[in-house]
């Protein structure tokens, strides 16, 4: 049974960074291209940025610059940098394998940018 569980996320200041981690278990974690998601209230969940099994990174024009994601294929975990925080990007973040989500999502980690 796939399972997913983040961390990572807090209040921060504009400005402000934030490094999320995503530990993956129940799956073939490193042969997946993975992804980070996240929803904002009122909003539908979007892809923020992902990353092939080999390394290849792509990203949202609103992550690009600001946020990097990488992986573990040993720890099977997938990690966002996130510097130069904005209030926008307040939400609650989530990793999935990308393309074709699992239907699971776990529980997310809360992002809060205020100051």
């Amino acid at each position: 049974q796939v399972q997913f569980v983040e961390s990572g996320g807090g209040l921060v200041q504009p400005g402000g960074s934030l490094r999320l981690s995503c530990a993956a278990s129940g799956m073939a974690f490193s042969i997946y291209a993975m992804g980070w998601y996240r929803q904002a209230p009122g909003k539908q969940r979007e892809l923020v940025a992902s990353i092939r099994n080999g390394g290849t990174t792509t990203y949202t024009d609103s992550a690009k610059g600001r946020f990097t994601i990488s992986r573990d294929n040993a720890k099977n975990t997938v990690y966002l940098q996130m510097n130069s925080l904005e209030p926008e990007d307040t939400a609650v973040y989530y990793c999935n394998r990308h393309p074709f989500p699992y239907a699971y999502w776990g529980q997310g980690t809360q992002v809060t940018v205020s100051s």
